[in-house]
């Protein structure tokens, strides 16, 4: 086990580093920032003094050095329109993202899990044709087609919660709502699906004929060996959930990292838009192998299979 976590570990790490080389190339090829920050009466020695003071005026392998070096250091540089320390900016969105995403998940896994479990050993029941019918129009509708109706009715016709911004209780109930209801129905399937693979194998059926009870049967047996492709789907969905919560922080005003790499993007803002991005990477790249490690518990198989 000590082994195969320490071959995850390498890998991530080299992973990282090529992620942290990508966004360097990408997020200069995009345009120079420049651009956005003169004015139309700027001189040739104001652009100068301005590429100086934000550090452009270095060839692109000393820009890379100095950003490489400082992620060592975690120095994420500074704001090219705000002037204030990345890794501040971070410390603020990071934790607002987190009050939404982690409920959200949380929520719909519980909630997912459960439904899909019930939906699969009943079958074409009343309950597993609804499970399907929501899974169906969850995947149909978009994101943020649904947060705009969920303020629409919530907030506009009923005034019976908040609009937007962070506040109380009631603030969370509509974005977290959102988020959870995004993420329900592809779970919900996953989990159906997996139940109804493991219940229709021989060994639930010899577990059956020996004459287990239906609970362990389902929960003891059947759930654990059908939770493996859920996991991935649940570890990549975690790892995804601060970026994706771009929509729902924007739609509803919420300070978060979704709505700081939305306007540091805009505004060609080179660090912000590196650190936004490299968090992300490194929540995918940890998630992942969370992942790898849970499945070698699931299934103790899997470490040897895959060391």
């Amino acid at each position: 086990m000590t082994r195969f976590i320490l071959i995850r570990l390498v890998q991530t790490v080299i992973a990282l580093i090529g992620i942290a080389v990508l966004i360097f190339v990408l997020v200069r090829a995009s345009g120079n920032p420049i651009d956005l920050l003169r004015s139309a009466t700027s001189t040739p020695e104001e652009i100068e003094n301005l590429q100086r003071q934000l550090g452009l005026d270095k060839s692109n392998w000393e820009q890379f050095r100095i950003f490489m070096f400082g992620l060592v250091q975690g120095d994420f540089g500074e704001s090219l329109l705000k002037r204030r320390p990345v890794s501040t900016m971070l410390g603020e969105a990071i934790p607002n993202s987190l009050k939404l995403t982690v409920p959200a998940f949380v929520i719909s896994m519980l909630v997912a899990t459960a439904l899909g479990v019930f939906a699969a050993t009943r079958r074409d029941s009343f309950l597993d044709n609804g499970v399907k019918f929501v899974a169906i129009l969850g995947q149909a509708v978009p994101g943020f087609w649904l947060a705009i109706m969920a303020m629409m009715l919530f907030s506009v016709i009923w005034g019976i919660l908040p609009t937007a911004g962070m506040g109380g209780p009631a603030h969370y109930v509509l974005p977290v709502g959102t988020m959870a209801f995004f993420l329900l129905p592809g779970m919900m399937r996953l989990v159906r699906s997996g139940m109804l693979d493991v219940l229709d194998s021989e060994y639930i059926k010899l577990a059956r004929i020996k004459g287990l009870s239906e609970r362990i049967i389902v929960w003891k047996h059947a759930f654990r060996n059908a939770m493996i492709a859920p996991l991935t789907t649940a570890g990549m969905i975690m790892a995804g959930l601060v970026m994706g919560a771009v929509i729902t922080e924007n739609i509803f005003n919420w300070p978060g990292m979704g709505r700081l790499v939305l306007e540091a993007t805009y505004a060609r803002d080179f660090p912000v838009v590196q650190a936004c991005t490299l968090m992300i990477g490194v929540m995918v790249l940890g998630m992942n192998l969370l992942v790898d490690i849970a499945y070698a518990y699931v299934d103790p198989q899997i470490r040897y299979q895959k060391s």
